[in-house]
């Protein structure tokens, strides 16, 4: 077991995602604006080389099967893919990305699946870590003034941290993940159903399969065996 100091992480990790907090937190101050919520973000420029793989996981997980099976999605990420993530299961970005969609009617971008772009969900994360260092598009991805590019392009605000910008990336380059089925993080939080997208919600809600992993994002309860 190694134990890694958080201050430390955050001091590493602040040069390399100072530019993208100010995009994807809150506000300064806020919960999500710490530099630690970007740390899967940069994960490869500050762990050792010889870690070539790491899944990353939040808290408010509760595991149906051995995670075990899990790492093996590492063997189906495609060529050219650095990231395996789950898609989000809220229209949350349907809403965050409103000006890109009135702009642009026909976009797959914030629409359902299994043909629309609903964004990701960073609650399970694997980072090939190898892949992440040796890819061009990925570290280019990563420069202040990409990410102001992209912001400004998609006229992107968020406040969820690392998952803004995986989302934003997937939405430009979707070659650069490995969507995981949905069985392997099926959130429960149903706060957008209440706030304006009941029509739709369902539809980005669904999951079909045995759950592996459940997600209580939101502080929802997960159920009982």
């Amino acid at each position: 077991v190694i134990v890694h100091d958080v201050n430390e992480l955050t001091e590493k990790l602040f040069p390399i995602v100072e530019a993208m907090q100010k995009h994807f937190s809150a506000g300064s101050g806020t919960y999500y604006s710490d530099s630690i919520f970007f740390l899967s973000v940069a994960m490869h420029r500050i762990m050792p080389k010889e870690i070539t793989q790491i899944i990353q996981v939040d808290l408010d997980l509760k595991y149906k099967t051995n995670i075990r099976d899990l790492f093996d999605e590492f063997d189906n990420f495609p060529e050219g893919a650095v990231i395996g993530i789950a898609r989000e299961m809220q229209p949350v970005y349907r809403h965050t990305f409103w000006q890109y969609r009135r702009e642009n009617p026909q976009t797959k971008v914030g629409e359902p699946p299994p043909d629309g772009l609903p964004g990701f969900n960073s609650g399970v994360l694997l980072l090939n870590l190898e892949a992440m260092r040796q890819s061009k598009l990925y570290n280019q991805l990563l420069e202040p003034t990409m990410v102001q590019k992209l912001t400004e392009k998609y006229h992107f605000k968020g406040h969820l941290g690392d998952q803004d910008f995986f989302t934003m990336v997937g939405m430009e380059h979707p070659e650069l993940f490995h969507v995981l089925d949905c069985t392997w993080n099926r959130q429960l939080c149903t706060w957008w159903k209440d706030h304006g997208y009941s029509d739709v919600f369902d539809q980005y809600f669904q999951c079909e399969g045995e759950v592996k992993i459940y997600h209580g994002n939101c502080n929802t309860p997960i159920p009982e065996d």
